[in-house]
């Protein structure tokens, strides 16, 4: 388009003189978007100091958008976080909620195990209901005349007293020590308890009566006092030999005969002294003593093979004498009656 050159310059306060711009052009509309511009030629507004008023107009007369996109990216920037933290809040919150449950539940747990453990306690009411007379315990002697062996416990545990079987716990080892030295041929069950003497001529009883957990919960004058009741039952029987069962029936009878404890160094498992017969009268020497260890689960005193070596000396000498009695009643080695 046509334009018109600039006219003279006298100085920086000389009015520019009026363009001949057509107002309809291209060029008149890009320079009259404000109305607080001044009209004014392109090429003219590159020089002079007028030009730069109209170089730094633009920005300002531009700045409002400026300022209202950043203040769009503000807003926009700024409610982003606040979308996005309102779920990060919640997710914040949340675990503690869950935590607080788990800790519920965690509690609801230990107050239902807490529960189990009163049950547990339930068994301390049993202790009461041991037997504490000898009516309560089941079980009962088996001492026909002229045994060969009469086994001598201290008195009957719980489970013995209950059933009725002699060493009925399944950790006593006494069935298994009876058949491990050859006392009895095979390993019998506890109910086979009254089936000993007809067997093998092996009888049962006890020093005590009463039943209880352990034979540590009798006392030592509860276990002399049970000494002239043994001796009587073998002086009327009469079994060749007697077997005490436990080191401490031995003691309760060192104490009765000798009249005070036995020492140390006199104690020994086996074969005793004539002289501590059991039951002696006139015309009949007694029977012979032979202390043998523990069968209790609850004694770890001696290892299982320590027990064993005492009682395979018994085993040896019942094995023997099985032998002549068999003869005598025609039976065989197993026990069965030949005819």
């Amino acid at each position: 388009m046509p334009l018109v050159e600039d006219g003279p310059r006298e100085d920086n306060n000389s009015q520019i003189p009026p363009t001949t711009l057509n107002p309809n052009s291209e060029a008149y509309n890009e320079d009259h978007d404000d109305d607080n511009d001044v009209p004014v030629n392109k090429k003219t507004s590159f020089n002079g100091r007028l030009n730069q008023y109209f170089h730094t107009a633009k920005p300002t007369s531009s700045a409002p958008p400026a300022l209202s996109s950043i203040k769009q990216t503000a807003t926009t920037t700024t409610t982003h976080p606040n979308r996005t933290s309102s779920p990060l809040k919640r997710k914040r919150t949340t675990p503690p909620t869950s935590t607080t449950s788990t800790r519920i539940t965690r509690s609801r747990s230990r107050s239902s195990t807490s529960t189990p453990t009163s049950t547990t306690s339930s068994p301390r009411p049993r202790k009461t209901l041991t037997p504490s007379s000898a009516s309560d315990s089941l079980l009962t002697d088996t001492i026909p005349p002229n045994l060969t062996l009469l086994l001598v416990g201290v008195n009957p545990g719980i489970l013995t007293g209950i059933t009725g079987y002699a060493y009925a716990h399944p950790s006593n080892l006494f069935w298994k020590l009876l058949h491990w030295s050859g006392i009895t041929p095979i390993r019998h069950p506890p109910s086979d308890t009254y089936k000993l003497p007809e067997l093998y001529n092996i009888g049962n009883t006890n020093i005590v009566e009463r039943p209880t957990r352990d034979a540590s919960m009798l006392s030592k004058k509860e276990m002399d006092a049970g000494v002239p009741v043994l001796e009587a039952k073998v002086r009327e029987k009469r079994p060749e030999a007697v077997c005490l069962v436990g080191k401490s029936i031995w003691e309760a009878v060192w104490r009765v005969k000798v009249g005070r404890g036995i020492r140390k160094e006199e104690f020994r498992y086996g074969w005793q002294d004539e002289g501590m017969n059991l039951g002696r009268v006139e015309g009949w020497d007694g029977a012979r003593v032979f202390v043998a260890t523990t069968t209790s689960g609850l004694a770890a005193g001696m290892s299982v093979m320590e027990k064993r070596e005492v009682w395979d000396e018994l085993g040896r000498w019942v094995v023997e004498r099985r032998k002549v009695w068999e003869m005598e009643k025609g039976r065989g080695s197993d026990g069965v009656k030949v005819e």
